[in-house]
């Protein structure tokens, strides 16, 4: 069946509309965490990291990187110590409010999106492409 398909068709299809879905999903909500914030969070949630690390593992300048820091870190959701290997370096991790904060803005997202698929008038048909699609999704996804 693949060889009946244009693949640049179907490449083309999905740039459009998983670009909006993208950047609606982005948007943030009204007092949630922008997407760098949460990036980092999730970063520190697998493994403490220094500054630099984190920068260079998101492709931006450690200033920038600092900067995001230091609105976390004000808000108690990271802290910083001494790298007990090295005490020069600093070591950056998730409170547990950080923690919360993840959890809670990964269940209010999914409910944005439960609400969205409720009043979007889709069929139980159209509901089961969309759960067997979200695999092949996340499949492309990687192989970029």
């Amino acid at each position: 069946m693949a060889d009946d398909l244009d693949v640049n068709a179907v490449g083309s299809a999905l740039q459009v509309s998983l670009g909006l879905f993208v950047r609606r999903l982005r948007q943030p909500l009204p007092g949630e965490l922008t997407l760098p914030e949460v990036s980092v969070l999730s970063r520190l949630e697998r493994a403490e990291s220094t500054t630099s690390e984190l920068a260079r593992a998101e492709q931006i300048t450690p200033q920038a990187m600092g900067m995001t820091l230091a609105g976390l870190e004000e808000r108690a959701l990271v802290r910083r110590r001494p790298d007990p290997a090295d005490g020069r370096r600093v070591v950056m991790s998730v409170t547990e409010d950080g923690q919360r904060e993840l959890r809670n803005r990964r269940s209010a997202r999914a409910e944005q999106l439960a609400e969205a698929l409720a009043a979007g008038g889709f069929t139980r048909a159209e509901l089961e492409t969309l759960r067997a699609a979200a695999p092949l999704i996340e499949r492309l996804g990687e192989n970029l």
